[in-house]
């Protein structure tokens, strides 16, 4: 039995993409993922998430989907669309392309039977054994595993930014107060960085808009 675990990184900041990761595995590999140590991303320190990293994707069957800011605020600036349904999209290609026998999804949304009945009118084998839930990554090794790939991949994408643009801005989580200082300082700068559908945006852009309509 081909089983699948999903689940994601970066649905909540202001700078950066969302990942999206899926990692299949045999049903007999359950064990090895317990054996080594696979958990809920955000319940391993740094170090052992990188460990755990390099071996995963040397060991597993994984895909990982990036979503640029450009796509996040145009999904979720539509009528129809919004942030749960483009992540719905991303499980979908996920499932098609590795058609496994049975899915664990943490499921993103509050609408658990709306979300997975998106997904699974929309799969091309309409016999996959879907299992959506909220704190899946906590209850399932697989997604546990999918979680990490997710983490380190966001990860990975944020250095790339920082080592282009020569700035360390932190997370990229509004609450960080390094995120908020580069957002002020950078925001009409590195456009392209930002979602700017998301309020801290918005706000400072309508701010810094006023001010130079009241200073003309």
């Amino acid at each position: 039995m081909k089983i699948l675990g999903i689940d994601e990184a970066g649905r909540g900041p202001v700078i950066g993409p969302l990942v999206v990761a899926g990692v299949c595995i045999n049903k007999s590999q359950e064990s090895e993922l317990k054996d080594l140590g696979v958990k809920d991303s955000k319940l391993l320190t740094a170090k052992k998430r990188r460990e755990l990293y390099n071996i995963l994707i040397n060991k597993f069957k994984y895909k990982v989907l990036i979503i640029p800011p450009a796509e996040i605020d145009e999904a979720v600036g539509g009528d129809t669309s919004n942030l749960n349904w483009l992540e719905a999209e991303q499980c979908i290609e996920l499932i098609n392309d590795f058609n496994p026998d049975k899915t664990i999804v943490d499921c993103p949304s509050t609408n658990v039977k709306a979300f997975k009945d998106y997904v699974k009118e929309r799969l091309l084998n309409k016999k996959v054994n879907i299992i959506m839930e909220h704190k899946a990554d906590v209850n399932y090794p697989v997604v546990s595993a999918a979680s990490i790939i997710a983490k380190e991949e966001r990860e990975m994408e944020l250095a790339k930014i920082k080592n282009r643009i020569n700035v360390d801005f932190g997370s990229g989580y509004p609450a960080d107060p390094k995120t908020q200082a580069f957002l002020k300082a950078y925001w009409s700068k590195y456009p392209e960085l930002f979602r700017r559908s998301w309020a801290p945006y918005k706000k400072i852009s309508l701010s810094k808009s006023q001010k130079n309509l009241a200073e003309y």
